[in-house]
């Protein structure tokens, strides 16, 4: 997702978001750890897909708009 498709996102639907993709970062360390990691990228994708949206959360805790 892009960040101006997050900025589309209510503030609730963000923390679900960033929620889910937390939980998918564990699970792909987890995989990595034991060797089961298919596509090792998605790592770097998820987090990149947290910083995102907690960007666009702090943002909006700040009153920025762009």
């Amino acid at each position: 997702m892009k960040a101006s498709e997050f900025r589309n996102l209510t503030t609730d639907e963000l923390n679900q978001k960033v929620a889910g993709f937390k939980e998918e970062l564990f699970n792909l360390r987890f995989q990595l750890a034991t060797g089961q990691l298919d596509n090792p990228t998605r790592i770097s994708v998820v987090r990149k897909e947290i910083a995102r949206a907690k960007t666009v959360l702090r943002q909006r805790e700040l009153g920025i708009s762009s």
